[in-house]
């Protein structure tokens, strides 16, 4: 199985790729929980990639997959730098997405999504969802990670002094209720079956597009 780009030493990120340290220390538990959810599945469509190292190290990781990663319009230059670096042929090259105003096509049984909800207004949370509702076959999946708000309250303090922070510095930022999650799934076609417990409490939510 193809490894990820790794620097001379054999740990982290290759030399000179843009790298965020959350996505290193997350990588290895998500990848546990996805290797479950996208065994055999083909195809993947992932919102809001980042730097591309999780595009590239599961793609690595999961060789049956086409993984095609996205980010923002002007915002993919370091996906690119990470699909180089990689040499992946199951790794597409990334699309520039904005969730307010992008269509798809039916052409993915997996979608997947890091560390953006929490972000991104509800507005476009809810845009994400119609997104993956577009773009999933019948019967396909969709893996969100990040922190959740659950019953009306944070499942640990960190938790509500991130959700102060975020929403100090833009006020429709925030740490997003399962229960909203939930009805903007409904609205989308989608359902959500599985939950999986994340180191740094943090959840990844399995939604299955059921019309």
């Amino acid at each position: 199985m193809p490894d990820r780009p790794v620097d001379a030493d054999g740990a982290g990120p290759a030399a000179g790729l843009p790298s965020a340290p959350s996505a290193e220390r997350n990588f290895e538990p998500i990848l546990a929980a996805l290797g479950v959810e996208f065994a055999g599945r083909r195809s993947v469509l992932e919102i809001g990639s980042g730097t591309g190292q999780h595009a590239a190290g599961f793609a690595a990781a999961m060789p049956w997959l086409r993984w095609q990663p996205s980010e923002m319009p002007g915002q993919t230059e370091s996906i690119r730098l990470w699909k180089a670096a990689s040499g992946l042929n199951n790794l597409d090259d990334p699309l520039e997405v904005d969730v307010a105003s992008a269509a798809a096509s039916r052409d993915y049984d997996a979608g997947f999504s890091a560390n953006t909800a929490h972000i991104m207004s509800e507005h476009h949370v809810e845009c994400l969802f119609r997104l993956m509702g577009e773009a999933l076959y019948p019967a396909g999946v969709f893996c969100l990670y990040g922190p959740f708000k659950e019953a009306g309250g944070f499942s640990t303090e960190s938790n509500r002094q991130f959700d102060s922070r975020l929403r100090l510095g833009n006020p429709e930022m925030g740490i997003r209720a399962i229960e909203q999650v939930d009805e903007f799934a409904e609205r989308a076609g989608l359902s959500r079956r599985r939950r999986y417990a994340m180191p740094g409490n943090n959840l990844l939510l399995v939604f299955e597009r059921v019309a």
